[in-house]
């Protein structure tokens, strides 16, 4: 699968945007890390946690890769309840969209 397992339809364009960016990283582990997880939660993050996503998206793939895989510490600016939530799904084992 190259991309997005959910149809953008009925989503307003700031999370379109964000689900595109998501799918289109620049590796490809980001890509599945990032676009899973936007894939089932975007539709459902309020404006705060679209806030910090839009943040995520700016740190380069490597940083967000070692945080989400625990081969780095998280700083704590980046340490919060909707990341817990990124790597809690990627170590539960995200569903296959």
């Amino acid at each position: 699968m190259t991309g997005t397992g959910i149809s953008s339809d009925g989503l307003d364009g700031r999370r379109k945007r964000l689900l595109f960016r998501s799918w289109h990283r620049g590796i490809r582990e980001m890509d599945l890390v990032l676009g899973k997880f936007a894939d089932a939660h975007i539709a459902i993050l309020n404006d705060g946690e679209l806030d910090e996503y839009e943040r995520w998206l700016e740190v380069p793939d490597q940083k967000i890769y070692g945080w989400v895989n625990g081969a780095q510490a998280v700083p704590p600016e980046f340490d919060t309840a909707l990341f817990a939530r990124l790597r809690d799904f990627h170590k539960d084992g995200p569903q296959s969209a």
